[in-house]
Protein backbone atom coordinates (compact mmCIF):
# COMPACT_ATOMS: atom_id res chain seq x y z
CA UNK A 1 0.00 0.00 0.00
CA UNK A 2 1.24 3.51 -0.86
CA UNK A 3 1.08 6.10 1.91
CA UNK A 4 1.64 9.86 1.95
CA UNK A 5 5.09 11.36 2.47
CA UNK A 6 3.91 12.68 5.84
CA UNK A 7 2.95 9.19 6.93
CA UNK A 8 6.36 7.80 5.97
CA UNK A 9 8.05 10.73 7.72
CA UNK A 10 6.09 9.99 10.89
CA UNK A 11 7.09 6.32 10.63
CA UNK A 12 10.70 7.45 10.16
CA UNK A 13 10.57 9.56 13.33
CA UNK A 14 8.88 6.83 15.35
CA UNK A 15 11.54 4.27 14.45
CA UNK A 16 14.32 6.83 14.93
CA UNK A 17 13.05 7.40 18.46
CA UNK A 18 12.66 3.66 19.01
CA UNK A 19 16.23 3.08 17.85
CA UNK A 20 17.50 5.80 20.21
CA UNK A 21 15.55 4.21 23.07
CA UNK A 22 17.06 0.81 22.27
CA UNK A 23 20.60 2.22 22.11
CA UNK A 24 20.20 4.14 25.36
CA UNK A 25 18.75 1.10 27.15
CA UNK A 26 21.61 -1.14 25.99
CA UNK A 27 24.20 1.40 27.16
CA UNK A 28 22.35 1.85 30.45
CA UNK A 29 22.60 -1.90 31.06
CA UNK A 30 26.23 -2.06 29.88
CA UNK A 31 27.63 1.11 31.51
CA UNK A 32 25.12 1.64 34.33
CA UNK A 33 24.57 5.25 33.25
CA UNK A 34 22.53 7.28 30.77
CA UNK A 35 24.34 8.03 27.48
CA UNK A 36 22.58 10.08 24.81
CA UNK A 37 23.36 7.89 21.81
CA UNK A 38 23.40 8.98 18.17
CA UNK A 39 24.80 11.89 16.21
CA UNK A 40 21.90 14.22 16.97
CA UNK A 41 21.06 16.03 20.18
CA UNK A 42 17.42 14.94 20.32
CA UNK A 43 16.07 11.49 21.18
CA UNK A 44 16.40 9.85 17.78
CA UNK A 45 18.86 7.76 15.77
CA UNK A 46 18.10 8.43 12.08
CA UNK A 47 19.80 5.26 10.83
CA UNK A 48 17.04 3.20 12.49
CA UNK A 49 14.33 5.35 10.93
CA UNK A 50 15.96 5.12 7.51
CA UNK A 51 16.34 1.36 7.76
CA UNK A 52 12.74 0.93 8.86
CA UNK A 53 11.36 3.04 6.01
CA UNK A 54 13.52 1.22 3.44
CA UNK A 55 12.30 -2.14 4.70
CA UNK A 56 8.70 -0.91 4.74
CA UNK A 57 9.04 0.15 1.09
CA UNK A 58 10.94 -2.84 -0.27
CA UNK A 59 10.07 -5.86 1.88
CA UNK A 60 6.28 -5.87 1.57
CA UNK A 61 6.58 -8.05 -1.56
CA UNK A 62 8.33 -10.73 0.53
CA UNK A 63 5.81 -10.73 3.37
CA UNK A 64 4.67 -14.28 2.46
CA UNK A 65 8.24 -15.62 2.33
CA UNK A 66 9.82 -15.17 5.79
CA UNK A 67 13.21 -16.59 4.80
CA UNK A 68 13.65 -14.21 1.86
CA UNK A 69 12.38 -11.33 3.98
CA UNK A 70 14.96 -12.16 6.67
CA UNK A 71 17.82 -12.22 4.16
CA UNK A 72 16.68 -9.05 2.38
CA UNK A 73 16.40 -7.22 5.71
CA UNK A 74 20.01 -8.14 6.44
CA UNK A 75 21.12 -6.99 3.00
CA UNK A 76 19.27 -3.65 3.14
CA UNK A 77 20.48 -2.74 6.64
CA UNK A 78 24.04 -3.90 6.00
CA UNK A 79 24.29 -1.72 2.89
CA UNK A 80 22.81 1.19 4.85
CA UNK A 81 25.26 0.77 7.73
CA UNK A 82 28.24 0.45 5.38
CA UNK A 83 27.28 3.54 3.36
CA UNK A 84 26.58 5.54 6.52
CA UNK A 85 30.00 4.66 7.94
CA UNK A 86 31.72 5.52 4.65
CA UNK A 87 29.92 8.84 4.14
CA UNK A 88 30.36 9.96 7.74
CA UNK A 89 34.06 9.18 7.52
CA UNK A 90 34.44 11.18 4.31
CA UNK A 91 32.41 14.11 5.66
CA UNK A 92 33.99 14.42 9.09
CA UNK A 93 37.35 12.64 8.81
CA UNK A 94 36.45 10.33 11.66
CA UNK A 95 35.58 6.64 12.03
CA UNK A 96 32.62 6.58 14.39
CA UNK A 97 32.46 2.80 14.84
CA UNK A 98 34.85 0.03 13.94
CA UNK A 99 34.18 -3.71 13.75
CA UNK A 100 37.71 -4.61 12.68
CA UNK A 101 38.22 -6.74 15.81
CA UNK A 102 35.09 -8.81 15.01
CA UNK A 103 35.17 -11.89 12.82
CA UNK A 104 33.64 -11.75 9.35
CA UNK A 105 33.74 -7.97 9.01
CA UNK A 106 33.98 -5.88 5.82
CA UNK A 107 36.46 -3.00 6.19
CA UNK A 108 35.44 -2.68 9.82
CA UNK A 109 32.16 -1.04 8.77
CA UNK A 110 29.82 -4.03 9.07
CA UNK A 111 30.16 -7.51 10.55
CA UNK A 112 28.20 -10.74 10.82
CA UNK A 113 27.46 -10.19 14.51
CA UNK A 114 25.43 -7.06 13.75
CA UNK A 115 24.03 -8.25 10.42
CA UNK A 116 21.99 -11.15 11.83
CA UNK A 117 20.04 -8.88 14.23
CA UNK A 118 19.10 -6.81 11.16
CA UNK A 119 17.13 -9.78 9.90
CA UNK A 120 15.35 -10.09 13.24
CA UNK A 121 14.72 -6.34 13.14
CA UNK A 122 13.09 -6.79 9.72
CA UNK A 123 10.84 -9.54 11.08
CA UNK A 124 9.71 -7.34 13.95
CA UNK A 125 9.01 -4.39 11.68
CA UNK A 126 7.08 -6.18 8.95
CA UNK A 127 5.11 -8.67 11.02
CA UNK A 128 4.57 -6.94 14.38
CA UNK A 129 5.32 -3.22 14.61
CA UNK A 130 4.26 -1.83 11.22
CA UNK A 131 0.68 -3.15 11.36
CA UNK A 132 0.30 -1.54 14.80
CA UNK A 133 1.90 1.80 13.79
CA UNK A 134 0.02 2.22 10.52
CA UNK A 135 -3.27 1.33 12.20
CA UNK A 136 -3.01 4.29 14.56
CA UNK A 137 -1.38 6.71 12.13
CA UNK A 138 -4.32 6.15 9.77
CA UNK A 139 -6.64 7.26 12.59
CA UNK A 140 -5.05 10.72 12.73
CA UNK A 141 -7.04 13.36 10.79
CA UNK A 142 -5.19 14.96 7.87
CA UNK A 143 -4.93 18.34 9.62
CA UNK A 144 -3.46 16.63 12.67
CA UNK A 145 -0.98 14.75 10.51
CA UNK A 146 0.06 18.04 8.85
CA UNK A 147 0.61 19.80 12.18
CA UNK A 148 2.53 16.92 13.77
CA UNK A 149 4.72 16.51 10.68
CA UNK A 150 5.56 20.23 10.49
CA UNK A 151 6.48 20.44 14.18
CA UNK A 152 8.65 17.32 14.00
CA UNK A 153 10.29 18.44 10.75
CA UNK A 154 11.25 21.89 12.05
CA UNK A 155 12.60 20.42 15.29
CA UNK A 156 14.52 17.75 13.38
CA UNK A 157 16.06 20.24 10.92
CA UNK A 158 17.21 22.59 13.71
CA UNK A 159 18.75 19.62 15.54
CA UNK A 160 20.58 18.55 12.37
CA UNK A 161 22.00 22.04 11.80
CA UNK A 162 23.34 22.33 15.36
CA UNK A 163 24.60 18.74 15.56
CA UNK A 164 26.34 18.83 12.18
CA UNK A 165 28.10 22.03 13.25
CA UNK A 166 29.60 20.12 16.18
CA UNK A 167 30.61 17.21 13.95
CA UNK A 168 32.21 19.51 11.40
CA UNK A 169 34.34 20.78 14.29
CA UNK A 170 35.80 17.27 14.34
CA UNK A 171 36.78 17.61 10.68
CA UNK A 172 38.32 21.03 11.30
CA UNK A 173 40.30 19.80 14.30
CA UNK A 174 41.50 16.72 12.41
CA UNK A 175 42.63 18.92 9.52
CA UNK A 176 44.42 21.26 11.93
CA UNK A 177 46.24 18.53 13.85
CA UNK A 178 47.16 16.71 10.63
CA UNK A 179 49.35 19.69 9.71
CA UNK A 180 51.51 19.27 12.82
CA UNK A 181 51.16 15.59 13.73
CA UNK A 182 52.27 13.31 10.91
CA UNK A 183 51.33 9.63 10.59
CA UNK A 184 50.01 9.25 14.13
CA UNK A 185 46.27 8.66 14.05
CA UNK A 186 46.12 7.81 17.76
CA UNK A 187 47.73 11.10 18.79
CA UNK A 188 45.48 13.10 16.47
CA UNK A 189 42.41 11.34 17.90
CA UNK A 190 43.43 12.13 21.48
CA UNK A 191 44.06 15.78 20.59
CA UNK A 192 40.64 16.06 18.95
CA UNK A 193 38.95 14.42 21.95
CA UNK A 194 40.74 16.74 24.35
CA UNK A 195 39.58 19.86 22.50
CA UNK A 196 36.00 18.61 22.13
CA UNK A 197 35.78 17.87 25.86
CA UNK A 198 36.70 21.44 26.69
CA UNK A 199 34.88 23.09 23.77
CA UNK A 200 31.23 22.71 24.68
CA UNK A 201 28.55 20.56 26.31
CA UNK A 202 27.60 19.29 22.84
CA UNK A 203 31.19 18.24 22.16
CA UNK A 204 31.20 16.23 25.38
CA UNK A 205 27.86 14.68 24.43
CA UNK A 206 29.23 13.55 21.07
CA UNK A 207 32.24 11.90 22.71
CA UNK A 208 29.94 10.23 25.22
CA UNK A 209 27.82 8.84 22.39
CA UNK A 210 30.86 7.63 20.40
CA UNK A 211 33.73 7.11 22.88
CA UNK A 212 35.60 4.87 20.42
CA UNK A 213 35.60 7.31 17.51
CA UNK A 214 38.93 7.64 15.71
CA UNK A 215 40.19 10.50 13.57
CA UNK A 216 41.06 9.46 10.04
CA UNK A 217 44.40 10.47 8.59
CA UNK A 218 43.85 13.01 5.82
CA UNK A 219 45.44 12.82 2.43
CA UNK A 220 48.54 14.96 1.91
CA UNK A 221 46.98 16.65 -1.14
CA UNK A 222 43.88 17.65 0.86
CA UNK A 223 46.04 19.18 3.60
CA UNK A 224 48.05 21.17 1.06
CA UNK A 225 44.91 22.44 -0.66
CA UNK A 226 43.52 23.68 2.65
CA UNK A 227 46.52 25.96 3.23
Amino acid sequence: MIYSIETYFLVYMIYSFGGWLLEVTCKLIECKKFINRGFLIGPYCPIYGTGAVLMTLFLQRYIDDPLVLFVMAMVICSILEYLTSYLMEKLFNARWWDYSHYKFNINGRICLETTIPFGIFGFGIMYLINPFIFKYINMIPNIGLHIISIILLVTFLVDNIVSFKVMFDVRGLTKEFNKTIKDNTEEITEKVKEVLKNKSILGKRLLGAFPNFESVKMKIREIKNSR
